[in-house]
């Protein structure tokens, strides 16, 4: 039995009340921000805050109504009754062989679905960065994986690696490159048993460079005719999404979110910094590992299947916790929900803006994530570094 659970209840619930003061008066955002807020100002700012439980049913309402827009929407528009019609006939095992069910069911849904999980990954894995470098400034590619599918990916394109995987060749060469920047920027910057913030920053920017070089030279010496198709996947795009390519992110996302919101209180105690959290009886070393993994496999599987897709992990957590605190127990599960929105908005302005062309995806999420960071920065400048 913990020391904690022997003390009287009220002795506990003082206790939670004053790591969560404490939590919401260092760390607004996240962001290491070491200037302490009065805890008066604190609980004020938590009152302003608006409930989970009305935060979630919106975004969640937010959410299908994005995503049935994002169905609807296209060179054949369609109504929002048939596009519900398809999807509650396809749920219920019974397709429409029409033009409407074709193009709902084996086109537009999947893509939709897939920009969805893909949304919430980034906006997931960016969350825990920032909390785990404890940077305000920090994304999911921070650490060099978006990179490292770049070259697996890049291989695929140009040298035809994979190849005989098919449709999946991509994907596959896209993980194995994640997975190996990963385990690269793990072994360069683990210090004895440590894992230490700064480090891992610098390691991920080094090994970022080495392997977007790599990459470059892969587009120099490659295919001229293919290295269109390169630059389209590096700037993001769900053109190729199959019912094929929605399991694996699907299963990673759920398994992370499982284990992140099961870990929510030390989550908010590593936003304190690593010996506060340790002064509350977390074991800093493997909490620092652990979300390290799971953020670069979030990130690894997303820009697999759609390609790398900036500012949804940067900008998205901001907009998150301004609505409702830095509680991670509330950011997370909104989180997902507003991520997979922006995510799905997004792709749908990419398929319209220009139609019938499609734009790349992460040109649409630059445009817009760019101009949102720096409103927040102007807005809230003490939330990222300013002094008075």
């Amino acid at each position: 039995m913990r020391e904690d659970d022997t003390r009287p209840e009220t002795a506990q619930s003082d206790t939670r009340r004053g790591e969560s003061a404490f939590v919401s008066a260092v760390t607004e955002t996240g962001s290491g921000d070491e200037r302490v807020t009065p805890p008066s100002q604190a609980r004020g700012r938590r009152r302003d805050r608006v409930p989970l439980a009305i935060v979630l049913p919106a975004c969640a309402l937010l959410l299908v109504a994005t995503m049935t827009a994002g169905v609807a929407i296209g060179s054949v528009p369609l109504s929002a009754a048939q596009v519900w019609q398809v999807v509650v006939s396809g749920l219920a095992g019974h397709p429409q062989n029409t033009v409407a069910g074709t193009i709902v069911w084996q086109i537009r849904l999947p893509r939709v679905l897939l920009a969805a999980v893909v949304g919430a990954a980034l906006t997931t894995a960016g969350s825990v960065v920032q909390v785990l470098v404890r940077n305000a400034l920090a994304d999911p590619f921070l650490l060099g994986v978006s990179s490292g599918a770049s070259v697996g990916a890049t291989a695929v394109l140009l040298l035809g690696a994979f190849a005989s995987l098919g449709a999946w060749a991509i994907s596959v060469g896209s993980v194995l490159g994640a997975l190996g920047a990963m385990a690269a920027v793990f072994l360069v910057a683990r210090g004895g048993f440590s894992l230490a913030p700064t480090q891992l920053i610098l390691c991920g920017v080094v090994m970022s460079a080495l392997f977007e070089s790599v990459t470059s030279f892969l587009i120099f010496r490659g295919n001229p005719q293919a290295t269109q198709a390169v630059l389209f996947w590096l700037l993001g795009s769900f053109g190729l999404a199959s019912w094929n390519q929605l399991p694996i992110p699907a299963v990673v996302l759920a398994i992370a979110m499982v284990y992140l919101l099961a870990h929510g209180r030390t989550l908010n105690a590593l936003a304190m910094g690593s010996e506060p959290a340790a002064a509350l009886g977390v074991d800093v070393h493997r909490l620092r590992r652990n979300l390290f993994l799971a953020t670069s496999l979030m990130a690894g599987v997303a820009v697999a299947v759609s390609g790398v897709i900036g500012f949804v992990g940067l900008v998205v957590p901001h907009i998150v916790r301004l609505i409702v605190g830095s509680d991670h127990r509330r950011v997370l599960p909104t989180g997902v929900l507003f991520g997979a929105s922006f995510m799905v908005l997004g792709d749908l302005l990419a398929r319209t803006i220009v139609a019938p062309q499609e734009m790349p995806i992460g040109v649409i999420t630059a445009f817009i994530g760019a101009p949102t960071l720096i409103i927040l920065i102007r807005r809230h400048p003490y939330l990222y570094g300013a002094t008075q």
